[in-house]
């Protein structure tokens, strides 16, 4: 009869299975763990009401919340998600009555979009907006965020102002979605797969012909302006006066800035992937509704034939859509972009509508992608940091510290709280330093001598300067023979109470006083 060992049984199979993918855990440090920050306790038998709510709410399909859907690339965005079946769409919209048209005439599948009010000149509306959103979605996470609406003033003499007092290019384009989401970040962070898009353009990023080569270039300088608040009579960030075309394009820096800021910031501890992107001069797009007729009848003839930029709504729309959806898209910290080079077959386009292949420019289709550098301007990381503390300040957004994913490991836990509690302890004992003004030029008390033979000395001979407590050049024959004199003194003190002074520099001083005199012995020989 042969009888399996203890150790060839399936159970202790799995248990060796176990510890050696436990020790791999282990080995490979905190990353290790990441990928079960999301994992779920397993459910005894049926389904919780949240996971009912959300399959019979959404099905299967991802959570999409798109600003400015009722027009132009916000439109074209929301539609070709839609025509995938794999996405509920919100649409937060200023206009709900121009959204329920427009969804009708592109066909929208009702059952999976919804049009929500939202006005981005207000942060009350924001606020109004997130809490809506929460309610209706339920439990259901947010998988993604796009942030595509703006407004583009360039003609402007004077800026046009918000409720919250803030010029309007910086709020609705920049503020208030910055606003959107520190207050969706939770929902964003419960995705398994979230993502966070937000829309750059060629004029955000100087190191293009689009963006360094058209006066105004896109300039914080040192946030001047911001640092006063931005709010009315400051319109711009950079604390010079009001230029509505720069407003526009420093707007768009900003929400570059914003996208590496918190890539940088909350990527790896959420797993979020925050991008950025430039789909193309949209040049027939509403957002130059406010510019003159001639300069909407002749932009898009411009941008078609001779620089070759030109994308249609349809077309920027698919990018966009593109970001959002395809696998691809889910690295954070890009700036994604579309083909290789503006003038790029430019003769050809004559016979071809405007249709060709460059930066930014139509064709080259869904493999067209590619990861865009960004300026200096765009990657400045302390002045990111600053733009993030000031706009928060600004606009009121409030966010969670950034914290990496810990080990589980129930040792390291119980070793971490015994080290905090014994850091506590130590805190306590210690006094904080006076770091004002007038106790740092205040002179510090006089030096005190510590030990046995320091106190002696000070009975003897009195203290100290609080020069001879610090560095001093190489004494003289007749201080080194005066010293010599003062120790036998000291000695012949002490020595009828059976002391002896033992100095630890006391070696030293003698080699350094017998150099001396045997230098100064040479010398008279000589």
């Amino acid at each position: 009869e042969i009888v399996p060992s203890a150790t060839s049984t399936p159970d202790a199979k799995m248990h060796r299975s176990f510890i050696t993918v436990t020790a791999l855990l282990f080995a490979s440090g905190v990353d290790g763990f990441k990928f079960m920050a999301k994992w779920k306790a397993p459910k005894g038998g049926g389904i919780s009401p949240q996971e009912a709510q959300i399959k019979e709410q959404f099905g299967e399909k991802k959570l999409v919340v798109i600003t400015g859907t009722s027009s132009g690339l916000g439109r074209k965005t929301a539609k070709a998600l839609l025509q995938t079946g794999q996405y509920h769409v919100v649409g937060a919209v200023r206009d709900l009555e121009k959204m329920e048209a427009v969804a009708e005439i592109d066909e929208f599948d009702m059952d999976s979009f919804t049009p929500m009010h939202l006005e981005l000149a207000s942060y009350a509306s924001v606020s109004k907006f997130c809490e809506q959103l929460k309610d209706w979605k339920g439990a259901k996470p947010l998988d993604r965020l796009v942030c595509n609406a703006a407004v583009y003033q360039p003609s402007l003499p004077v800026p046009k102002w918000t409720e919250d007092g803030h010029e309007q290019q910086m709020q609705i384009n920049f503020l208030s979605q910055f606003l959107m989401i520190s207050k969706l970040l939770p929902d964003l962070s419960a995705s398994d797969e979230a993502r966070v898009v937000l829309v750059g353009s060629v004029t955000g990023n100087d190191n293009t012909v689009g963006g360094g080569g058209v006066y105004p270039i896109a300039d914080l300088k040192d946030l001047a302006g911001l640092r006063a608040g931005a709010t009315k009579p400051i319109a711009m960030f950079d604390g010079y006066e009001f230029d509505g075309a720069k407003g526009y394009k420093d707007s768009k820096l900003c929400l570059m800035m914003m996208s590496n800021l918190l890539h940088n910031k909350y990527h790896k501890q959420t797993g979020i992937a925050f991008s950025s992107i430039y789909p193309g001069c949209i040049a027939e797009s509403p957002l130059f509704r406010e510019k003159r007729a001639w300069f909407r009848k002749y932009f898009p003839i411009f941008m078609k034939f001779i620089t070759g930029g030109f994308v249609s709504e349809e077309e920027a729309g698919q990018r966009l859509m593109q970001v959002a959806h395809d696998p691809r898209c889910s690295k954070s910290g890009v700036y994604w972009s579309w083909n290789g080079g503006p003038r790029e077959g430019r003769e050809a386009s004559l016979d071809t509508g405007g249709q060709i292949s460059g930066a930014g420019g139509a064709g080259g289709g869904w493999d067209s992608i590619y990861e865009n550098d960004q300026s200096d301007k765009v990657i400045d990381i302390e002045l990111g940091v600053e733009l993030f503390q000031l706009a928060s300040k600004a606009c009121g957004a409030e966010w969670p510290p950034a914290k990496q994913t810990v080990s589980p490991c129930p040792t390291l836990r119980v070793i971490g709280a015994i080290t905090e509690k014994s850091n506590k302890k130590q805190d306590a004992k210690r006094r904080k330093q006076d770091l004002t003004a007038a106790a740092v030029e205040k002179p510090p008390p006089p030096a005190v001598r510590k030990g046995v033979v320091g106190k002696l000395q000070d009975r003897v001979l009195g203290s100290l300067p609080d020069e001879a407590f610090g560095a001093s050049e190489i004494p003289s024959l007749e201080e080194l023979r005066g010293a010599a004199e003062i120790a036998a003194e000291i000695e012949d003190a002490l020595s009828g109470d059976g002391l002896v002074v033992v100095s630890p520099d006391a070696e030293a001083l003698s080699s350094q006083a017998l150099e001396a005199v045997r230098s100064e012995r040479l010398k008279s020989e000589a």
